[in-house]
């Protein structure tokens, strides 16, 4: 089994594909990119935010710098399966993330106001992050991820998301990944994350199939969809009360 990384810095682009889209990507990088080490699997977050999503609302103004903090597992995990906590930073079109690794159990109960099972730079800093912005868990997101690494440079990753879906109650990675659909079933998501420029057949293939980038956010998209949305429709069934 490979070392797990810790730290990340890297470009990250992202895209909305269309069933048609996603296979003219395959066709066009078959030579180039390769399945990863582990080339489908399902990945469950659970992001955290103050009580008045003071996070999520900052980052979706597009601010040059940007943080969130996150606790992230592959599967479903026991109480000592493995997770992440991540605290993720973007400054200048650029992503930092820094992990540590635990069990979920460990994750939970360190988040709500326990100690880390280990000190190190990155703990202090997820630490530092909780202190400040004394989040909880908002939202449980999860889906289901198929991975490619660069043949030339594996540092060049292209994955693909399907079946987003989300629960904001019982907020916990170990409860299940059944959730409400976050995307319309025929919608993919690409993800493009590479340390420089891209290729220049990564770019072509992409102008070739009309497939442009967006700013879609995984976390941003539940907040409008199940937060914003339904305190704005409340608001016109109230004003249209009043009218009438």
């Amino acid at each position: 089994m490979s070392e797990i990384q810790s730290c990340f810095k890297r470009y990250e682009k992202k895209y909305m594909l269309t069933p048609a889209q996603y296979r003219a990507m395959l066709r066009g990088m078959a030579f180039t990119m390769r399945p990863d080490e582990h080339p489908r699997y399902t990945i469950g977050n659970v992001y955290y935010d103050t009580a008045d999503y003071a996070l999520i609302r900052a980052s979706l103004e597009k601010p040059a710098y940007k943080e969130k903090l996150r606790v992230r597992s592959y599967g479903v995990p026991g109480d000592d399966g493995l997770a992440f906590a991540e605290i993720k930073k973007k400054f200048d079109g650029v992503v930092y993330k820094r992990r540590v690794t635990m069990t979920a159990a460990q994750a939970a109960d360190w988040l709500s106001g326990g100690r880390p099972p280990k000190e190190s730079q990155i703990s202090r800093e997820i630490d530092w992050f909780v202190s400040f912005y004394h989040p909880a868990p908002a939202v449980y997101i999860a889906y289901d991820r198929e991975a490619y690494a660069g043949v030339e440079n594996d540092e060049l990753r292209i994955t693909f998301d399907r079946g987003l879906r989300w629960r904001d109650t019982d907020v916990d990675l170990r409860s299940g990944d059944n959730c409400k659909p976050l995307l319309r079933d025929d919608q993919i998501l690409m993800e493009i994350k590479i340390p420089g420029t891209a290729p220049l057949w990564l770019a072509r293939l992409l102008s070739e199939n009309h497939i442009v980038s967006t700013t879609f956010s995984k976390y941003g998209a539940y907040y409008k969809q199940a937060v914003l949305r339904p305190y704005h429709l409340d608001d016109y069934k109230k004003e249209a009360r009043s009218i009438a």
